[in-house]
C-alpha cells in the first residue's frame, strides 16, 4: 500500500505517529493509498526546522526570493499534467478542471514573484523640520496553512507563495482526503532552491489542526473550509494570540433577470452548479428567477441537467466526476431527500445515478429543485454537491433582499442586459465577490479573494494585496539626525509645529 508522507526539513518522513487514514479513488470507491497522521512531535520537528530557517530566509533579499518563486513557477507549469492527474485520482474532478485549478494557483505564484515591488514601503521627507518618516513591512515568522479537499493545489498556492515572498516560513496541513499534491508542491519548491525548513508539509486530521492552532510558535494561520470549522479556527487561533484568516462556506445566488440572454445564463448556471460536482465554495447553488423568466429557466436547466456527461475524471469528455467520499455522497443524497420531504419540486433527480463499470464509485447525478423556499434545509445549508435550487421572486428588490438576508456572503452573480440593474445590484448586495454575467467571479491573483458575513472570519482576504498585508507586520520609522538640531529634552507631545 502506498504511504503518503510528511515533508519536514526538506525530507520525506513517515514521522512518529502510527495512525493512517485511507485515501480513496472516488471513481472506483477503492482505497488507493494511506496518508500518515501526524502527532505533536511531528509538528514540533517541523516548527523547529522552520525556526532555524527563518532568520536567514527573512534576511534573504526579496529579489532572491522572487527568483526562487520564478523557478518554482516554471517547475509547476512543467509538472501540470502530473499535478492534475493526482488531483483527479484523489479528488475525482475532471482532468480539464484539475488543470484549470493548477493554472489558477500558478497565477498567485506569478503575482508573488513581484515581491520586491509588493514589499516597498512609503517615505515622506521633512514631516517636521529635519525629520523624515518611512514604513516597512517585515515577515511574521513561522506561519501555517490549513487547506480543504476541493482544491488540493490551488488553495495551498493561494497561501504559500504570499507567505514565502514576504519572508515567512510556511507549514502546510493539507486535507487528509487528497494529500499527495502537497508533497509534490514541497518537492517542487525544494528543487526551485527553497532552503530546507521554509516550506513543509505536515499531514494529519483535526487533531493536527488543533495542535497548529494551539502552538505558541506559529504566528498566523490561513484556513479555507466549512463555516463551522472556520469559526472554530478563527476563535481558537485568535484566542491563542495568532493572526487568523478563516474562509468559510457559502450559499451563492445567481439572479436571473427577465431581460437576460437566457441561453447564456443557462450555460453559466449549469457549469457553475454542476462543475466539479458542486464541490466549490464559489459554486452557484441557488438560481433566483425574477418574474416571468422562471418557467423557461427551469425548463432549459432541466434539459441540461438530465444530459450531463458523468463519469471518471480521467475521461475529459465527461463534464462531472464523482464526489470525494462515500460519506459525502450519502450526505448529499440525504439533503436531496430532505428537499423532497419539505415540499420542493424535484424536477431532476440525480440520487440514483450509476456509471457503468464504476458502480462502486462515489457518483451522483445532477439534481434540480424548483419552488424552493427559504425555510427549507436545501436552501439554508451548503450542500457542496451537484444540486441547484430555483427560488422564484416577483421583482429585483425581492431578489436583492433574499440574498442580503442570507447568513453567507461569499459570491453572487446577476444576469441582465441592463446597466442600471447591474449597478444597483453590485452597489447594494452584501456579498464579497460579485459577477455581472459571470457565474463564478473568483478574482485574479492580483486582486484578493474573500467573502462577507459567515463566509469569512478575520480582517484580511486572501492573496493579492491583502495577502501581503496578512503575512507581514508594518513598522513606521520617524528619524532625525543630530546635525542642525537644537539640544535639550522635549517633554511635550511631538507635533508638526
Amino acid at each position: 500500500m502506498k504511504i503518503i508522507p510528511h515533508v519536514i526539513d526538506g525530507r520525506h518522513s513517515e514521522g512518529d505517529g502510527t495512525g493512517r487514514a485511507d485515501v480513496f479513488n472516488p471513481a472506483t470507491g477503492s482505497v488507493a493509498a494511506q496518508v500518515v497522521l501526524g502527532v505533536q512531535s511531528d509538528l514540533e520537528t517541523a516548527i523547529a526546522a522552520a525556526r532555524r530557517a527563518f532568520p536567514a530566509w527573512a534576511e534573504t533579499p526579496p529579489l532572491t526570493r522572487a527568483r526562487i518563486l520564478f523557478r518554482a513557477r516554471d517547475l509547476i507549469e512543467a509538472r501540470m499534467g502530473e499535478l492534475a492527474a493526482v488531483i483527479t485520482a484523489e479528488h475525482g474532478k475532471v482532468l480539464s478542471d484539475a488543470q484549470g485549478e493548477v493554472t489558477r494557483g500558478l497565477e498567485v505564484v506569478e503575482f508573488a514573484t513581484a515581491a520586491p515591488e509588493l514589499l516597498k514601503g512609503e517615505f515622506t521627507e521633512q514631516v517636521s523640520r529635519g525629520i523624515d518618516a518611512h514604513t516597512m513591512r517585515q515577515p511574521l515568522g513561522v506561519v501555517a496553512g490549513i487547506t480543504p479537499f476541493n482544491f488540493p493545489v490551488m488553495v495551498p498556492l493561494w497561501m504559500a507563495p504570499m507567505a514565502l515572498a514576504t519572508g515567512n516560513c510556511f507549514i502546510l496541513k493539507p486535507s487528509e482526503r487528497d494529500p499527495s499534491a502537497a508533497v509534490i508542491l514541497a518537492d517542487i519548491f525544494k528543487e526551485a532552491g527553497l532552503p530546507d525548513g521554509v516550506f513543509q508539509v505536515v499531514q494529519g486530521d483535526k487533531d493536527m489542526v488543533n495542535a497548529i492552532l494551539a502552538h505558541p510558535d506559529i504566528e498566523a494561520v490561513s484556513f479555507v473550509g466549512s463555516t463551522p470549522i472556520a469559526r472554530h479556527v478563527y476563535s481558537t487561533g485568535t484566542a491563542a494570540g495568532k493572526r487568523v484568516q478563516a474562509l468559510g462556506g457559502a450559499k451563492n445566488h445567481a439572479v436571473i433577470m427577465p431581460d437576460c440572454d437566457l441561453d447564456k445564463a443557462v450555460d453559466a448556471l449549469v457549469g457553475a452548479a454542476y462543475g466539479s460536482a458542486g464541490e466549490r465554495c464559489m459554486a452557484i447553488s441557488v438560481a433566483v428567477a425574477v418574474g416571468p423568466v422562471a418557467d423557461a429557466l427551469v425548463s432549459k436547466l432541466a434539459e441540461r441537467a438530465r444530459t450531463l456527461k458523468i463519469g471518471p475524471g480521467t475521461d475529459n469528455s465527461n463534464e462531472m466526476g464523482p464526489l470525494i467520499t462515500g460519506q459525502h455522497l450519502a450526505r448529499v443524497r440525504a439533503l436531496v431527500d430532505a428537499g423532497v420531504e419539505q415540499g420542493a419540486t424535484l424536477v431532476v433527480d440525480g440520487r440514483d445515478h450509476v456509471v457503468a463499470g464504476h458502480e462502486k464509485g462515489f457518483f451522483i447525478g445532477g439534481s434540480l429543485f424548483d419552488h424552493v423556499t427559504t425555510d427549507m434545509t436545501i436552501y439554508r445549508e451548503e450542500i457542496f454537491g451537484p444540486v441547484l435550487c430555483v427560488v422564484r421572486v416577483p421583482d429585483f428588490d425581492s431578489a436583492l433582499t433574499l440574498i442580503n438576508e442570507s447568513p453567507y456572503g461569499n459570491g453572487t452573480a446577476i444576469f441582465t442586459r441592463d446597466g442600471d440593474t447591474a449597478r444597483a445590484f453590485t452597489h447594494g448586495v452584501q456579498v464579497g465577490m460579485i459577477g455581472v454575467n459571470v457565474p463564478i467571479p473568483v478574482p485574479m491573483a492580483f486582486h484578493s479573494f474573500g467573502g462577507w458575513k459567515d463566509s469569512l472570519f478575520g480582517d484580511h482576504h486572501m492573496h493579492g494585496p491583502e495577502g501581503v498585508r496578512f503575512f507581514t507586520r508594518m513598522k513606521a520609522v520617524t528619524s532625525r539626525w543630530p546635525t542642525g538640531t537644537r539640544s535639550g529634552a522635549e517633554f511635550a507631545m511631538p507635533t508638526h509645529g
